[in-house]
């Protein structure tokens, strides 16, 4: 549990998340996130223990002091190499260590971690237990309303009940079933129905403990509704294909007086970071493809698009494609995208 004195700025800090997406929220996607909000919690991709207690560390948990508030999303289910890894991402900096417990890919569930821990919550109690033993930063939980036939009211209550009881500081919930059986990770992000009257009546249980929403989250409207009952929205697809209505979060969520930063101004913000990694043997194209749906809706956006995609994957492309992008988009665009469009992709 989060001691008292600091409690309240954890409910504070964790208003407004990005979710952790596979093969998307990496370092860079990270650091131009960053330019669009100073506050929003960044989370990382997934990544597992055995890569972490065994693989290139400084490749995997990496990442910028300017991505600060940034959590590490850990795959695990052995308590002993939670806690070692844990400890790690601890040492590396991070602000929070988060347990994946809503991953339904095949290659997660072999691994034993993932959505099929929901049938498992004293296990996944267990990890949180070590790991709080461990480490001083925030230790939270990832999960689903459950999975395949499970009743989501027992398994909901179920995973909450350990997680909290052995020392969780809080709680994200998908608001969708992950059916593990039948459907396709890909299948998963849209099928199951959302439910978010599950979580609220979760919240009901649990007043004073943090529990977060995440799950086909696209308006920042409804989301400060979903504030009025709910701890934290996490938005994942939604905030990676127009990362621009991140531009409006600091006011709206934080209360930052500060102007929405435009589009433009954070490509421009951008492009030091990129300069410094192209410096060091990053492909332009792994950076800019986190860039994409920047100026979706808006005059130019096509061409922006285009630019980035056929341009930046050449051998040597530099900060001059990111330029000749940024002229074709037309005239002074806002902040606040259109609704985002049906998206592909999936958090953890």
């Amino acid at each position: 549990m989060v001691k008292t004195e600091k409690k309240s700025q954890f409910f504070a800090d964790h208003r407004f998340a990005v979710a952790p997406m596979m093969e998307w929220t990496d370092r860079h996607c990270r650091a131009f996130h960053r330019h669009l909000s100073r506050h929003a919690l960044l989370y990382t991709e997934m990544v597992t223990t055995g890569a972490v207690i065994h693989g290139d560390r400084d490749k995997l948990l990496g990442f910028s002091e300017a991505e600060h508030p940034v959590a590490c999303q850990l795959g695990g289910s052995d308590p002993a190499d939670m806690a070692r890894s844990a400890k790690i991402v601890e040492d590396f900096g991070y602000h929070e260590v988060n347990i994946n417990v809503g991953c339904p890919s095949d290659r997660v569930q072999s691994g034993r971690f993932g959505a099929c821990l929901m049938r498992e919550p004293e296990l996944v109690a267990a990890c949180v237990a070590e790991m709080c033993a461990a480490v001083g930063i925030p230790v939270t939980v990832k999960c689903r309303i459950g999975v395949d036939q499970q009743d989501p009211e027992e398994a909901l209550d179920a995973m909450a009940d350990a997680v909290f009881a052995a020392g969780a500081d809080a709680l994200w919930v998908h608001a969708r079933k992950a059916w593990l059986k039948g459907l396709s990770p890909k299948e998963n992000r849209d099928i199951p129905p959302l439910d978010y009257d599950r979580v609220l009546r979760l919240k009901a249980r649990y007043p004073n403990r943090f529990i977060g929403l995440n799950g086909g989250l696209v308006e920042l409207d409804a989301a400060k509704t979903h504030l009025e009952t709910l701890d934290g929205v996490m938005f994942g697809r939604a905030a990676y294909h127009t990362p621009g209505l991140l531009a409006e979060v600091d006011r709206r969520f934080y209360g930052s007086k500060a102007g929405d930063v435009p589009p433009r101004a954070a490509v421009e913000a951008f492009m030091g970071y990129m300069e410094g990694q192209l410096a060091k043997g990053v492909k332009l194209s792994h950076m800019t493809r986190h860039m994409l749906g920047l100026f979706h809706g808006q005059p130019g956006a096509r061409a922006w698009r285009r630019i980035l995609t056929v341009e930046a994957i050449k051998p040597g492309a530099g900060l001059d494609v990111v330029e000749k992008a940024l002229g074709a988009v037309s005239g002074q665009v806002s902040a606040r995208p259109p609704a985002a469009p049906v998206m592909s992709g999936h958090a953890a």
